[in-house]
């Protein structure tokens, strides 16, 4: 059963420049198994918890055993639930998802957990990442039976939602319908890509991450019941005890018999790198790392390639912070906060008007004249896309009165689009696409600027480097990827006007 909250019109926009995007956070899943606890309540938590991987939209599905509610909407976590609608989720296993879509438009259809009927109830699912056989799913979605009800009506536009279906659908070979833990192996094989998946039906709660583990999942203990999400930071809020990572390639089935784990396919770890520059919480762990730490260390190395001249290091509040600590620690130039940011201003509904726009960056971050006037300035920012923000940046700090601006990233240079569930712009719109860095810095209006190298990064994370995802850096992806017309945040997107169905437009050019 679907409920929907009140509608939120607009648009998040949570950059540092107004109108600008950055690269975009992934989605956040929360799953919990806890009779006898609120478990609603536990997932509106595990997903504040989580709000940094998406700000588009939020669910919760909850089961009693004996069928499952849905209630999702448009907007922040804080905004789509209050008392009464967490109120109404009653139930023992609940899950949760925040999004930022990587695959379908951003309407309240494609808001996530999905909710689908089966031959044996229902299920409802929520998916961190992105995949990238979207068409070849489309096409095994068509090809379902369709005498077992709704199964191969598709009315999202997402990659999340096939996959949903495909769970939903399965027969044995005499026709008899498959049920979730038994359509799992078979199904789960089949998708590419990055996925980390917390799914359930009314008994069950159930993960699956993607054999390279591109993505985050963690399994947690609470006292009465079990958590599943995204990363551990979400354990931390809700009282529960890390216990180890869902394994990539491995499923994991929670109900009144306990936890039970199968291996749906061999195990070939690429974990995003990215995550510990930029995506993951900085109190969260990793395999094994902490992200903070690892953000420190990137700033330290950073220091030590490309040493500044300078009177002080500032980072860009608050991905630049951990970056900039470990580059005043390393440089021995004093650290200091010479930019304040409005944590209030962004992530809003409500578009600033274009006096508002013009000012531009000041409308989230204001210079201390007082710290900086006279200064020669390292800023250190966790990443570059298009350079708009940095440019806005460092105009604003001349104005302020600074003598030199020096920036320096603690990730290499951005020249390849991800497809595994990070939104940066086109490739054509990456700034380091094309311009050498003395190039981008004259651009941006900086004094210099220098980048980590690749090696330095992955160091910094003390994970092998063969076990990192750092496609967008340099352009290595961790499996074949179809023809780039196959590829798109919009391929499942209808063509309404031409009456043709979302399957039939993959396959036109």
């Amino acid at each position: 059963m679907l409920r929907r909250g009140p509608n939120n019109d607009g648009r998040l926009n949570h950059d540092l420049l107004p109108g600008e995007k950055g690269p975009q956070d992934a989605c956040g899943v929360f799953g919990v198994w806890a009779p006898g606890e609120e478990v609603a309540k536990l997932t509106y938590f595990g997903l504040y918890a989580l709000q940094h991987r998406g700000q588009e939209s939020a669910g919760i599905a909850v089961s009693n055993g004996s069928q499952i509610l849905v209630f999702k909407d448009m907007g922040l976590v804080s905004q789509v639930f209050d008392e009464t609608s967490l109120g109404s989720l009653q139930g023992h296993i609940a899950v949760g998802h925040a999004r930022y879509s990587t695959t379908g438009a951003s309407v309240w259809e494609n808001a996530q957990p999905t909710f689908r009927a089966t031959a044996h109830g229902s299920i409802a699912l929520g998916h961190n990442g992105n995949l990238v056989n979207t068409a070849e799913l489309a096409t095994l979605v068509d090809k379902l039976p369709s005498d077992n009800g709704r199964a191969t009506k598709v009315a999202a536009t997402n990659d999340t939602d096939l996959v949903t279906a495909l769970l939903a659908g399965q027969v044995d070979e005499d026709g008899k319908p498959l049920t979730v833990e038994e359509a799992a192996p078979l199904v789960l094989p089949q998708v590419q890509g990055a996925f980390s998946l917390v799914f359930m039906d009314e008994n069950t709660l159930y993960a699956a991450r993607d054999p390279q583990g591109i993505r985050p999942l963690v399994l947690g203990r609470l006292e009465r019941g079990w958590v599943v999400c995204s990363e551990t930071a979400a354990l931390d809020i809700v009282g529960a005890s890390f216990v180890r990572e869902v394994e990539p390639g491995e499923m994991v089935a929670i109900d009144e018999n306990g936890l039970r784990a199968q291996r749906f396919t061999e195990a070939k770890p690429k974990g995003c790198v990215f995550e510990y520059v930029y995506l993951a919480r900085p109190d969260s762990d990793i395999a094994g790392r902490n992200v903070y730490l690892s953000r420190v260390e990137m700033g330290r190395k950073l220091a030590a390639e490309a040493p500044a001249e300078a009177d002080l290091v500032i980072p860009t509040p608050e991905s630049g912070t951990p970056a900039a600590v470990g580059f005043a620690e390393a440089s021995g130039i004093p650290y200091g906060a010479g930019l304040v940011k409005n944590s209030y201003v962004g992530r809003t509904f409500i578009q600033p008007s274009q006096t508002i726009r013009q000012l531009g960056i000041r409308l989230k971050l204001n210079p201390l004249k007082e710290v900086i006037r006279g200064k020669r300035l390292v800023v250190v920012d966790d990443s570059i896309v298009r350079g708009n923000t940095q440019r806005a940046l460092v105009k604003m700090l001349r104005e302020a009165g600074a003598a030199e601006v020096h920036i320096r990233i603690s990730s290499p240079p951005i020249k390849w689009p991800c497809f595994f569930g990070i939104d940066f712009a086109t490739r054509a719109e990456l700034i380091a696409n094309g311009m050498t860095v003395d190039e981008i810095g004259k651009s941006l209006g900086a004094d210099s600027l220098a980048y980590i190298s690749t090696d330095a990064m992955i160091e910094a994370t003390t994970i092998p480097k063969d076990d990192l995802c750092r496609a967008c850096f340099d352009g290595e992806y961790p499996m074949d990827l179809p023809d780039p017309e196959l590829l798109g945040k919009h391929l499942l997107e209808t063509e309404v006007a031409g009456g043709r169905d979302a399957a039939d437009a993959l396959r036109r050019p």
